[in-house]
């Protein structure tokens, strides 16, 4: 028995510790929420369009794809109160006038930081663009934010993947995740037609809102980006 143990320990593989996906504190607060999910898909061309026409009159420096969804989701945030709350850690929640909203941000390794805009919904279309374009590349370099948005947006478009179901972490009371743009055969009467479509999925504490109250805001969410126009005073 001891020959037996002296040579399993002179084969032995040499191993490291790997850190969690997950930091423990998030682990911990996921343990208290209660998440649902629900998806809806959205047609495309509005924001389509809207780039199209930001390119011809900007260039490079035209607001992405990506800044015209989250504008989309602060209108929709403005006219649904429980994606306005935030839960706080002894369960107890709040609403505020002014909120946040955050950008989930892939980082080097396959870890993950999130951008906050401050005071989303008090900012004009070019400050939205400007602070958005900024907070999302300080993150990147490695800033931290207090993270006190009631609703976040992720997407996984750049990997090519229509749908998701992601995470919702405290204080937040939801997480949004945009699919990658794709052609579907759309029936109309007799009629057949490809469109554009992107898929929403939002994950919602249940403790917060419930299934009517998160399928009306996603389904704002839908009509917010398929009529989509640029802000008019969009130079400022």
């Amino acid at each position: 028995m001891a020959a037996d143990l002296r040579d399993r320990g002179r084969h032995a593989r040499p191993y490291s510790g790997i850190e969690p996906a997950l930091s423990p504190t998030i682990t911990r607060k996921l343990s208290r929420v209660i998440p649902a999910n629900l998806q809806i898909d959205a047609r495309w061309d509005a924001v389509r369009i809207a780039r199209d026409i930001a390119k011809k009159k900007n260039g490079k420096n035209a607001p992405s794809p990506s800044v015209m969804i989250a504008w989309a989701v602060v209108r929709a945030m403005e006219k649904h109160a429980p994606f306005r709350r935030l839960i706080l850690e002894d369960d107890r929640i709040i609403e505020n006038e002014k909120f946040d909203l955050g950008i989930a941000v892939g980082l080097e390794d396959d870890r993950l930081a999130t951008a906050v805009i401050v005071d989303a919904n008090k900012k004009s279309w070019p400050e939205f663009v400007k602070i958005y374009n900024a907070t999302v590349d300080a993150t990147r370099g490695g800033r931290v934010d207090a993270m006190n948005a009631p609703v976040v947006i992720t997407s996984l478009g750049a990997f090519g993947v229509r749908a998701g179901a992601p995470i919702v972490v405290p204080p937040s009371v939801g997480t949004l995740f945009v699919g990658t743009a794709h052609q579907e055969i759309v029936v109309n009467g007799k009629k057949t037609k490809t469109v554009e479509m992107i898929t929403l999925s939002l994950t919602f504490d249940h403790r917060v809102v419930n299934g009517a109250g998160a399928a009306n805001f996603v389904h704002e969410i839908k009509e917010q980006i398929e009529r989509f126009k640029i802000p008019a005073r969009e130079t400022g």
